[in-house]
């Protein structure tokens, strides 16, 4: 069987990838990595994801790498910008010549005695066929995000058999639906059903949003006025780091004020929502949700283009359950029936930890559901790996920038004293597990139980906040007492 070593495997060649590749070959330039990717291209779910009007719900600002400003007018981004932002990144630092696509990673055993990982790669060779490739390394970098790609969530729904028409999941949109003139109806409320909605209503007959509750929807500018004319009149990075730290900012207020005053937060929302529809909307019922704001993540529409095709209407909202699946389309509870010729799940996603990886140490597995996380991209008695794992109330890259950080002053750090090893070890009997994360969203109570756990205390403890994670990640001490080297 063909072996490589490489002194570190970062796995994925999406957003978090890409950014480990420069983060590392910019701080540990003597380093040698490859990046192994399991699909044919840059770009992970940038590229999976290829629904209409598939865009950003955070601003490219605070999405964008921090050592790449974003130079489009355009904050709020759709698909193909950001892939080409990432791809964009990958030719210019050299990046893509580190990539091996067609490589999925399976397994991943560390030795003690030997110091290193030994991760088993599916190559795929052609149309179904595979081989098994081997690579070892001392350091395993899982940027893999944090989703199934095979497949989305979707219910069992009754009657689905009895449909005449295409049902599809968004994560499986291929090219050859056509919705032009046709009934939509789409299921669900969440970041991408509202995305899908206004695109759709463009070209179809008639596009319906339904959902078994509703969600906070935030109207925003897709272009943002003020950082375009800092852009004009400041130096291009300069300009880009001002609104960065301005949009974080803005935006752990935001997060912190709706913890602190839920119902202040709810009533300045609903009224946004309310101006956009007008006084006659049942706002009530399609926009209210039975839960705080931010207990969920808050969905975007850039230019209140949702809004927009209610009051067209070219879309519409009913809230309600689904009995059955018929053969024009869906019935619910009520026994009200919507017709359609497409019916689009926009359920959700299936959460996995370390991309379904089976990691074991010294012939023993892993079992993440019972590890703790250390500062949100290590685990407990797991040596030389760390995970990239965004924040939830902020945008993706700020921790994925900051974890790469760490790991390039960690493994500088393991170099000047000559260690081999690294791993966070608890020894406070008085830390107790918690949920690592703390929505109540459909898709992370489905799988929170199999997530690792972060602790009660610090460096177990998930900030989830930007700025304490500076203090934290970019300047906090490596030789913490937790962490354990030999």
């Amino acid at each position: 069987m063909q072996q490589e070593h490489f002194d570190v495997l970062i796995v994925g060649a999406g957003l978090s990838g890409i950014g480990a590749g420069y983060h590392l070959q910019t701080k540990c330039p003597s380093k040698s990595y490859v990046i192994l990717e399991g699909r044919d291209c840059i770009g992970g779910t940038w590229d999976l994801f290829r629904y209409p009007g598939i865009r950003s719900d955070s601003d490219m600002f605070t999405l964008g790498y921090s050592f790449k400003p974003w130079t489009d007018p355009k904050a709020i981004a759709d698909g193909p910008q950001i892939l080409n932002y990432v791809c964009e990144t990958a030719s210019e630092n050299g990046i893509e010549r580190h990539i091996r696509f067609r490589h999925r990673v399976k397994r991943a055993a560390w030795s003690m005695p030997d110091a290193r990982w030994t991760v088993e790669v599916e190559r795929i060779t052609g149309e179904g066929a595979t081989e098994l490739v081997r690579f070892t390394c001392n350091f395993l970098f899982m940027c893999s995000g944090y989703y199934k790609y095979e497949a989305g969530y979707t219910p069992e729904f009754k009657g689905v058999a009895d449909f005449a028409g295409r049902i599809v999941h968004p994560q499986k949109w291929t090219e050859d639906i056509d919705y032009a003139g046709k009934r939509v109806v789409v299921i669900g409320s969440g970041a991408t059903a509202v995305t899908l909605v206004p695109e759709l209503a463009k070209t179809a007959a008639q596009v319906t949003m339904l959902q078994r509750s509703p969600t906070y929807v935030v109207s925003r500018p897709a272009q943002d006025p003020v950082a375009n004319k800092l852009r004009r009149n400041l130096p291009t990075r300069l300009a880009y780091h001002v609104i960065r730290w301005r949009n974080v900012m803005w935006g752990m207020f935001f997060f912190q004020l709706s913890r602190r005053r839920p119902d202040k937060v709810k009533s300045l929302i609903l009224g946004g929502v309310r101006m956009a529809l007008g006084p006659d909307y049942d706002v009530a019922t399609h926009f209210t949700p039975r839960y705080n704001p931010w207990d969920q993540r808050l969905c975007l529409v850039p230019d209140g283009d949702l809004f927009k095709a209610i009051r067209e209407q070219r879309a519409s909202v009913v809230t309600n359950e689904i009995d059955t699946f018929t053969r024009d389309g869906i019935r619910l509870k009520d026994g009200s029936e919507l017709a359609a010729d497409i019916i689009v799940t926009a359920t959700g996603l299936v959460l996995q930890v370390v991309g379904g990886l089976e990691v074991s140490v010294d012939g023993s597995a892993v079992d993440f559901a019972n590890t703790l996380t250390y500062k949100g991209m290590m685990y407990a008695d797991v040596p030389n790996m760390a995970s990239a794992f965004g924040y939830t109330n902020a945008s993706w890259t700020l921790k994925c920038d900051l974890t790469c950080e760490y790991v390039c002053r960690l493994i500088n750090y393991m170099d000047r004293h000559n260690f081999r090893q690294c791993m966070p070890h608890n020894d406070d009997p008085e830390i107790t597990a918690q949920p690592s994360l703390a929505f109540t969203s459909g898709y992370v109570q489905r799988s929170v139980a199999k997530m690792p756990k972060q602790g009660s205390k610090q460096p177990w403890r998930l900030y989830q906040n930007y700025a304490l994670d500076i203090v934290s990640l970019r300047f906090g001490k490596i030789d913490d007492g937790v962490m354990q080297y030999s």
